[in-house]
């Protein structure tokens, strides 16, 4: 047998039956996931999410420190 008929017989006997409709779905799971990532870490990132939460959360605590006096 050459390269090119192994690597046929190979395709057909594995990679299809394994990598068919159930690996394009995986593929896409995927990718759907590093699409949400890479959104989430620029609006975290270049947006200043992560202090305007954390300004958030201090204006409240402050609030019902106010509260309690």
């Amino acid at each position: 047998m050459d390269v090119k008929a192994t690597w046929e017989y190979v395709k057909a006997r594995y990679l299809n039956r394994y990598l068919g409709e159930k690996g394009q779905g995986i593929v896409e799971y995927a990718l759907i996931l590093a699409f949400v990532v890479v959104i989430a870490v620029a609006i975290t990132n270049a947006g200043g999410l992560k202090d305007k939460v954390s300004e958030v959360f201090s204006n409240i605590t402050q609030s019902f420190d106010n509260m309690k006096k």
